[in-house]
C-alpha cells in the first residue's frame, strides 16, 4: 500500500475552506500513487476551535464526508476523512449505531476508493489538560479493523497514543497498519516523535500519524506527520508546514519483521 499522510493548513471554524484543502490534497496524493490517503484530527473545523463544535457537528454521511467521499471515487483511492465532530443525535435518528443517544463525538470514517464505508471509530481516550474535549464530547467503544490494500487497518486518534494497552488489543485483532490523525500542539514535539514511534516499535506494525498545520487561539499544531515501519523507523515525514508525505507500506513488511524478531509471541 502506497500511504499518503495529508498535513493540510485548517483555519479555526472555516468549514468550507478547510474541506477545499482537503480535497485538494486528496487530488495530489492520488495524482502521486496514493492508495489510501489520512487527513488529520477534525480536519474541517480545527480541533481547538471548541466553541464552534456544536454548531459545526455534523452526522456520519454529513456535508464533510460526501464531499470527502466523492474524491475518494472521483480519483480513485481509499481516504481516512480525518476526524469530523459527529452529531450523534443525528447519527441515531439516521440508523446509525452510536454510543450515546445525544452529544457529540470525534469520529473517524474510512472509505474505500468505491466510496464504501469500512470503518468508523470514535475517539476513546478524551483529552482533559488544558483542553475543553473531556467536557464536549462522549467517548467511542468500539475498536474497528478493516481490510484494505492486504493489511488489517485500525484508526486511533491523537491523545490515544498515550495508552499502550490499546493498541496490544489491536495486534490481538491482527491489525498490522494504525492511522492516527491527530491535532498535536506545542510545547510536546518530543512526545509527538516518541509515541507514535513507540507504539510501532511495541506491536511491531506499521502507525501513520497525520497532523494538521496551522495556529489556533490557544495552541499551535507541530505538524510533522511520519509514516513509522514496523521498526519504528521513520520511512516519510514532514516538518510543520502544509504538504503530503507519502510511503509505500508493503503489508509484507509486518509478517517479515514479526517473524525476524518475534517478540510478539513473548508475551506472558
Amino acid at each position: 500500500m502506497n500511504l499518503a499522510l495529508a498535513q493540510v493548513g485548517i483555519e479555526p471554524a472555516k468549514r468550507d475552506r478547510n474541506v477545499r484543502r482537503a480535497v485538494g490534497a486528496i487530488e495530489s496524493a492520488a495524482a502521486e500513487g496514493a492508495d489510501c490517503v489520512a487527513l488529520p484530527e477534525i480536519f474541517n473545523a480545527g480541533y481547538f476551535a471548541f466553541d464552534a463544535y456544536e454548531r459545526l457537528a455534523e452526522p456520519i454521511g454529513g456535508e464533510t464526508h460526501r464531499r470527502i467521499r466523492a474524491a475518494a471515487v472521483e480519483h480513485d483511492v481509499a481516504v481516512l476523512a480525518g476526524t469530523v465532530v459527529e452529531d450523534l443525535a443525528a447519527s441515531a435518528a439516521a440508523g446509525e449505531s452510536v454510543p450515546a443517544t445525544a452529544g457529540l463525538s470525534n469520529t473517524a470514517v474510512l472509505f474505500d476508493s468505491d466510496g464504501d464505508r469500512r470503518l468508523v471509530y470514535r475517539k476513546r481516550h478524551l483529552f482533559g489538560y488544558d483542553s475543553a474535549e473531556a467536557e464536549l464530547l462522549v467517548p467511542g467503544e468500539r475498536l474497528p479493523t478493516a481490510e484494505l490494500g492486504g493489511h488489517t487497518v485500525a484508526v486511533t486518534t491523537c491523545y490515544d497514543l498515550r495508552f499502550p494497552e490499546l493498541y496490544r488489543r489491536l495486534v490481538e485483532s491482527g491489525t498490522t497498519m494504525v492511522l492516527v490523525p491527530s491535532a498535536w500542539p506545542y510545547p510536546r514535539v518530543e512526545h509527538w516523535r516518541l509515541l507514535p514511534r513507540a507504539r510501532a516499535v511495541e506491536n511491531l506494525l506499521y502507525v501513520g500519524a497525520v497532523n494538521g498545520s496551522g495556529s489556533f487561539e490557544t495552541a499551535d499544531l507541530v505538524g510533522r506527520s511520519t509514516v513509522y515501519d514496523p521498526w519504528g523507523t521513520p520511512v516519510a515525514a514532514s516538518d510543520e508546514g502544509a504538504t503530503v508525505v507519502q510511503a509505500n507500506c508493503p503489508p509484507e513488511r509486518v509478517t517479515e519483521v514479526r517473524e525476524e524478531f518475534p517478540a510478539l509471541d513473548d508475551r506472558r
